[in-house]
């Protein structure tokens, strides 16, 4: 099965070369070094006549941005080539930095992530989402004293000696659901999206509680229909900021008027393949090509 936008790279993580400070440091100058910039949600990327490509800068190229930046984020190793996330988020303008110019332009990650090759918007994607994480637990969750980067920034450690606890990347998990009866399907939509969309169902899954039965539970509660014959589908990283999308198919055995919580809601309905293949002429779109709802509708109409 293929691999969902923002997954599949090739990045080896290496995760037992994260408490090594001192090849840290020194891999950070290396000549085969790369930095990942992220400035507030947005990374760098370049863009080459028809393509557009992560900017994966040179530590000889573009060693001036680190004082810019926080600590460099260790992310892992590519082609035996160390890269690092570097939080630009202090600097109010790019702009400040006209030497960013000729490195590429800042991009909303979600604007690009269709356009690039499977490995940069899964580098781009970690990337965003280890600078985020960062930038909201810089205090101690337990005692509320500051927390401070350790293990090449896969952990925070909390400065009271008294309490010392450690803190890792935190991952939401959220379910992600087509719901099917035949040829119906339900798909929803929410007041803040773009006029016109539609997509699948999602909720985050709660404490206690296995991901069936939180599928179980989302669908019931937003349209008032009890689902069957669940199955597992693929999941998605989605760092907007910081879920896990597991996505499912499940089945319902007869398309029944839908009751819908409007709290979570604006509307929800069922749409036939044939609606859904003349979606555009009713001026209703699919969500994004780069969402794992997006493929699980294409993958519904391919199979049917």
């Amino acid at each position: 099965m293929k691999a969902n936008i923002y997954s599949g790279g090739s990045l080896d993580r290496a995760g037992e070369l994260r408490g090594d400070a001192g090849w840290l440091a020194e891999r950070l100058k290396h000549p085969t070094t790369r930095l990942i910039p992220i400035w507030r949600t947005q990374n760098l990327i370049c863009r080459e006549q028809t393509t557009v490509r992560a900017a994966r800068l040179s530590y000889a190229d573009s060693a001036w941005l680190t004082e810019q930046g926080s600590a460099p984020l260790f992310l892992g190793m590519d082609q035996g080539a160390a890269h690092f996330a570097l939080d630009l988020h202090r600097l109010a303008d790019p702009a400040e930095l006209p030497e960013l110019d000729t490195l590429g332009e800042f991009a909303e990650l979600r604007e690009v992530g269709p356009l690039l090759p499977q490995s940069d918007g899964a580098l781009l994607a970690y990337a965003r989402g280890m600078v985020h994480w960062h930038r909201t637990h810089g205090f101690c969750g337990r005692c509320g004293a500051p927390t401070v980067s350790t293990h090449g920034g896969h952990t925070r450690r909390c400065t009271n000696a008294d309490c010392d606890a450690e803190h890792y990347p935190r991952t939401d998990p959220a379910v992600i659901v087509l719901v099917s009866a035949g040829d119906h399907c339900i798909l929803g939509r929410q007041a803040r999206w773009r006029p016109g969309m539609f997509s699948t169902l999602a909720g985050f899954v709660e404490p206690g509680e296995s991901l069936e039965e939180a599928v179980a539970r989302e669908v019931m509660e937003e349209v008032g229909v009890p689902v069957s014959r669940l199955r597992y589908h693929s999941s998605q990283p989605w760092p907007f900021p910081s879920s896990l999308m597991l996505g499912y198919t499940a089945e319902t055995d007869a398309v029944i008027p839908l009751r819908i919580d409007t709290t979570e809601l604006e509307t929800a309905e069922w749409f036939t393949r044939a609606d859904l293949r003349r979606l555009a002429e009713s001026g209703r779109s699919l969500p994004n090509p780069d969402s794992i709802a997006r493929r699980l509708v294409e993958d519904w109409l391919a199979n049917g």
